[in-house]
């Protein structure tokens, strides 16, 4: 029966996966892309919660040239940051893609 399947699959062009045949298609440049991107979306994600954060230092600094200095650095800061996360998976996914392999 197995057999019948199998030469069944080959005339109609489509992939037959019986019991035990758990194979599947895995390829290196694809693992690693997905963690990096992983890491840098959560990066981000930081970076935008350190913008927010900024934003309502600012908003609570009362006209303190002190909080309103550090509410703005805050920002800035956060800016920066999801700015270098942008620019790292540009880059990664660039140098991934070209070393090992479009994924």
């Amino acid at each position: 029966m197995k057999d019948l399947l199998i030469t069944f699959a080959a005339n109609t062009g489509h992939n037959v996966n019986t019991v035990g045949d758990n194979t599947k298609d895995r390829n290196l440049s694809g693992d690693i892309t997905n963690i990096v991107n992983g890491v840098i979306a959560v990066l981000g994600i930081i970076a935008v919660v350190i913008i927010i954060f900024g934003g309502i230092q600012y908003m609570t600094s009362s006209g303190d040239s002190g909080k309103v200095k550090k509410a703005k650095d805050t920002i800035l800061y956060g800016v920066i940051g999801l700015i270098i996360c942008v620019l790292a998976f540009a880059i990664t996914n660039f140098v991934i893609v070209n070393l090992l392999g479009n994924s």
